[in-house]
Formats: structure tokens, C-alpha cells, sequence
């Protein structure tokens, strides 16, 4: 099992950048895949990243590629989503999930922190 804390959320102005931070608690956290969600206002949770247990693999909805770029430094256990460009549409709270397996990941992790809020001002 992995417990996940987020930080690194705030307000910012469009076109601006902040940098989300998720960081794992347990000895295993190599062994898991990463993915960051987000769920706005009225909206249903969506899938924003993904990234493999050794950090060779990425995947991105289409609409953050080229914007978000997601890491992870195992010796840390910690992940990232450096997010640039912001726009006032990817206004949610973001969540940080984990899964063993890479499918799982980003579809329906098991594991979740609380979330960061992230407000893009126009």
C-alpha cells in the first residue's frame, strides 16, 4: 500500500506555470506506476498523465501534450507535473493516483491522495 501527498497547488495567471509535487510514503514506491488526475467544478474526474514505475514511459491526454510534462525521482519518492502554459480551463484540483500496473494507472488507480487546487486567472 501507498499513501500520497500533494503540495505545489495555488493561483496563478494565465500563461503562467506552477509545478505540482506528490509525495509517497512505503519502501515500494519504484514499484508502482504514477498518474495525475484533475476534477473541476461540475465535472467528472479526468485522467492528465501517466508515467511507468521506471520513468522511461509518459502518456498524456491530448489536452495537456506539449503544456505538462510529468517526472518522478525514485530516490526522492516523489512525482511531478510541471505544468506551463496554463490556461483558466485546467482549473481543478489535481490528484495524484498510483497503480502497480501500467493500465491501471490510467484508468482506475487504487491509490489517491487529497488533492492540490489549481486556479489559472484569466
Amino acid at each position: 500500500q501507498v499513501q500520497l501527498v500533494e503540495s505545489g497547488g495555488g493561483l496563478v495567471q494565465a500563461g503562467g506555470s506552477l509545478r505540482l509535487s506528490c509525495a509517497a510514503s512505503g519502501r515500494t514506491f519504484s514499484s508502482y506506476a504514477m498518474g495525475w488526475f484533475r476534477q473541476a467544478p461540475g465535472k467528472e474526474r479526468e485522467f492528465v498523465a501517466a508515467i511507468t514505475w521506471s520513468g522511461s514511459t509518459t502518456y498524456y491526454a491530448d489536452f495537456v501534450k506539449g503544456r505538462f510534462t510529468i517526472s518522478r525521482d525514485n530516490a526522492k519518492n516523489t512525482v511531478y507535473l510541471q505544468m506551463n502554459s496554463l490556461k483558466p480551463e485546467d482549473t481543478a484540483v489535481y490528484y495524484c493516483a498510483a497503480a502497480l500496473a501500467w493500465m491501471v494507472v490510467r484508468s482506475k488507480p487504487p491509490y489517491w491522495g487529497q488533492g492540490t487546487q489549481v486556479t489559472v486567472s484569466s
